[in-house]
């Protein structure tokens, strides 16, 4: 999977709370319930490049649902 292949929102500095809401508040914007994967930041991935962290995510999001993150709708 390449980088270009996804939809990934990373977020930083939230609450857990805050982190849901963002998450709900993304994807009622944008009328998908699935295709996008989230991301917060830590302490090791605060030094990664963006492209490094975002495919991570990706491939993170596709073992985990089974299904590439590229939020179109079926």
């Amino acid at each position: 999977m390449g980088i270009t292949d996804g939809k990934v929102v990373v977020m930083h500095g939230l609450t857990r709370d805050e982190a849901i809401a963002a998450m709900r508040a993304v994807k009622a914007a944008l009328g998908a319930t699935d295709g996008i994967a989230f991301a917060t930041s830590t302490e090791t991935n605060l030094g990664w490049k963006l492209g490094d962290l975002v495919e991570h995510v990706l491939e993170e999001h596709e073992a985990m649902t089974g299904k590439k993150a590229t939020g179109e709708r079926p």
